[in-house]
């Protein structure tokens, strides 16, 4: 079952070896500066010493590294080790490869699937595509032909959206930026065009639309798109633009809003940054750095159990 609040995760990595994962949850919707509950939760990790936030799905979070893979539910402290795959992303370490993740589910088959995009540098540059189904506890190649895609912004988890998983990636053939999509219940490739080319910017879900965030050349202003008709290119719109200089030296990388239409997001020295619906600044939220690396993403409280419990882990 789902609990009827959104949560925006903090995870705090103490390295070297024995790595200590904490998770502060942080209520969307009651965010203020006067109203921030902080929750901890622990996860122990073996030889986690760069691990990334690749996406959540129904309460649960995806956590990778060149070592590791976990699913982990912050609510119940369930986490499964994924295994490596198998295929084609781990055939030569020595490649200078690029992975794109994502975490979803699929509800045809009512299974968890993690994929993975990867492309490798080489003379005959290749791009593979697999997944890890959790009920059949196993990575599944995605064989077809697949256009070279890397990314000119550094690849994060990818974003869930209409059943489909989302990344920013370069098409080379078409010489451009698009937004590349794995539908998963098709197991099936498409892409999109973008707005206009991206810089520096990001994918998430602005309220019921995807949407597309990018600073401008002088880094003082985020424009946010949304596309109103999904895959209709055509309906890319402009819907707003955030002024970053009345929160100087704070990037901006919207992660939600809140029912009110109010904008939170990651900012690099300040942990949390809120705007209005209308682009203007309302606060921001520090917490204490220490020898932390710090991530964040944001996930729905649940209590939903995973396919193959027998396998999973209580933290």
């Amino acid at each position: 079952m789902f609990l009827p609040h959104e949560l925006i995760i903090e995870i705090l990595l103490r390295l070297p070896v024995k790595s200590l994962i904490r998770f502060k949850s942080v209520s969307s919707v009651g965010y203020d500066s006067a109203s921030v509950s902080l929750s901890l939760d622990y996860m122990f990790l073996e030889d986690f010493t760069d691990f990334e936030v690749k996406g959540s799905c129904r309460g649960f979070i995806l956590i990778c590294s060149s070592l590791n893979i976990y699913i982990w539910n912050p609510t119940t402290g369930v986490h499964k080790q994924i295994p490596l795959s198998p295929f084609g992303s781990n055939v030569d370490s020595n490649l200078d490869n690029e992975y794109f993740y994502g975490f979803g589910y699929d509800h045809s088959t009512e299974d968890y699937l993690v994929v993975l995009m990867s492309y490798h540098y080489s003379d005959d540059p290749t791009l593979h595509l697999e997944y890890f189904s959790l009920k059949a506890n196993t990575w599944k190649e995605v064989k077809g032909p697949h256009f070279p895609y890397s990314s000119e912004i550094e690849p994060t988890g990818g974003c869930l959206y209409k059943g489909a998983i989302h990344w920013l990636a370069y098409r080379y053939d078409l010489q451009t930026d698009v937004i590349v999509a794995f539908d998963l219940m098709e197991k099936k490739l498409s892409y999109m065009p973008l707005p206009h080319p991206l810089q520096c910017g990001g994918l998430w879900v602005y309220g019921e639309y995807l949407s597309v965030y990018t600073e401008n050349d002088t880094d003082d202003e985020v424009e946010i798109w949304v596309m109103k008709e999904y895959k209709v290119n055509s309906s890319w719109t402009l819907v707003l633009t955030i002024d970053l200089s009345v929160c100087p030296n704070v990037a901006f990388s919207p992660l939600c809003c809140t029912k009110s239409g109010d904008i939170i997001g990651a900012g690099e020295r300040d942990r949390l940054v809120k705007y209005d619906k209308n682009g203007q600044f309302l606060e921001k939220h520090s917490y204490p750095k220490y020898d932390l690396i710090c991530k964040m993403t944001m996930y729905i409280d649940s209590l939903l159990s995973l396919p193959s419990d027998g396998d999973n882990k209580q933290a």
